[in-house]
């Protein structure tokens, strides 16, 4: 019985999700843009520059980001990899909490400031409640991480329509999942003057019915679910003991396994 991890919700095999740090003044322009096109994001915010020229307002996070995903970028946007354990530990929790405060939901990504990390600072991040945290060095594939304490993208969005088009003509000989992901920072757009890119972008891969559009956190949280699946020792029999659906194929055919369900796998 060929059974294959190779499904997000839907039965899709693709999916899209954006990454923009910094919580500068433009995510405004960005969120409406992507909201446009049903394209959903992470955007990983410094509490401790919120308010500050040119940046958000801490009133404005929880209304602005509704249907993304509000997350970690440290309270003041250190050199990670250059700190002391101890202030890695404040800058990550303190900025948790600010933004949980905010956003009402727990905070549980990251993404590197400045892009710098080291071992040890990805060795903490457990402890800190940390269930992903994006690197910025792009791979330019489409596959998924082997580990999401450093998740590295696909693209930075000045490539976001060749990576885009690449895609959506995606056709993988073995079927398996593919993600693209984006990543950047809002004020790039205004600083080049080019947002058509993003709408060219959202008019390319936006509202695609074999696509789902998600935030890091949900990916994350999918693949948990999808790992967690209790398998007969004859495959025959499968429990979901998550509280989300997650999909899987069987000899080709998509199957759903629904919360707390026991399923028969039937070829």
């Amino acid at each position: 019985m060929r059974i294959r991890f190779d499904l997000f919700p839907g039965g899709k095999s693709k999916a899209l999700t954006l990454s923009y740090d910094d919580g500068r003044e433009f995510d405004r322009s960005m969120v409406r843009i992507l909201n446009d096109f049903d394209i959903r994001g992470t955007f990983h915010l410094n509490s401790g520059l919120l308010g500050k020229p040119g940046y958000l307002d801490r009133s404005e996070v929880k209304e602005l980001f509704s249907g993304h995903e509000v997350s970690a970028h440290t309270v003041s946007h250190p050199f990670l990899s250059l700190s002391p354990k101890e202030r890695i530990a404040d800058e990550i929790l303190q900025d948790r909490r600010e933004l949980e405060h905010l956003a009402e939901y727990p905070v549980k990504g990251l993404s590197y400031p400045h892009g710098a990390w080291n071992k040890e600072v990805v060795a903490l991040l457990p402890a800190l409640g940390v269930e992903y945290a994006r690197t910025t060095n792009n791979h330019g594939g489409f596959d998924m991480p082997d580990d999401f304490l450093l998740w590295s993208p696909t693209c930075h969005h000045r490539d976001m329509l060749e990576f885009g088009q690449k895609f959506i003509d995606d056709r993988p000989r073995h079927p398996r999942m593919s993600l693209l992901y984006v990543w950047g920072h809002s004020y790039e757009f205004n600083n080049n003057q080019n947002w058509e890119q993003l709408e060219r972008f959202g008019e390319l891969i936006g509202r695609h019915p074999d696509i789902w559009y998600a935030t890091n956190i949900e990916i994350v949280l999918y693949m948990k679910a999808l790992r967690q699946l209790r398998f007969a020792v004859s495959g025959e029999w499968v429990h979901n003991p998550s509280a989300m659906s997650v999909w899987l194929s069987l000899e080709g055919q998509a199957v759903e396994i629904m919360p707390g369900e026991m399923k028969k796998l039937v070829v």
